[in-house]
């Protein structure tokens, strides 16, 4: 574990862009926090697709909902997380999230135990701009601890 404070300031985060319509802010990655935990918010605007079903094997993944409305696939059904509303998705379990219909989502997300992933969404900002092979995400799989899954569920949601 660390000893060592991590304090990002909101005006020294990197800010990536996945997608034309959400953002990632690095707040605390693996190597920073000693493994206790890896953090990032989401924001996620109007139609974003948000991330497809996937799962972790050795990490939770936590959502804790600051503004908007977001869905979130767990396993075999959709929840909606609202404003204050705050979600644990185990380790081994399919999970997938997005904003609802319309809506839009800020979102913390915080994986415990940390895991190093922020090259993972460095990745997914060079594949949105066209500067490396979409097949590089499914290839880092292992090394991000990012495995999707297929989710009929998900992906005919209204």
């Amino acid at each position: 574990m660390t000893t060592a404070p991590l304090h990002v300031r909101a005006d020294d985060a990197t800010v990536l862009a996945d997608g034309p319509t959400s953002l990632i802010t690095l707040l605390g990655d693996a190597g920073e926090t000693g493994g206790a935990l890896t953090a990032n918010r989401a924001t996620l605007h109007t139609g974003s697709p948000g991330a497809p079903p996937h799962l972790h094997t050795r990490a939770a993944e936590t959502f804790f909902v600051l503004d908007g409305v977001l869905d979130v696939l767990v396993a075999d059904e959709i929840r909606t997380l609202r404003r204050g509303d705050f979600l644990l998705v185990p380790a081994h379990t399919p999970h997938a999230f997005a904003p609802a219909r319309g809506e839009s989502a800020d979102v913390l997300v915080v994986f415990t135990p940390g895991i190093d992933r922020f090259d993972y969404y460095r990745l997914l900002e060079r594949v949105y701009r066209g500067e490396a092979d979409p097949a590089e995400i499914a290839a880092s799989g292992q090394r991000y601890d990012n495995h999707y899954v297929d989710s009929p569920l998900w992906r005919d949601r209204p």
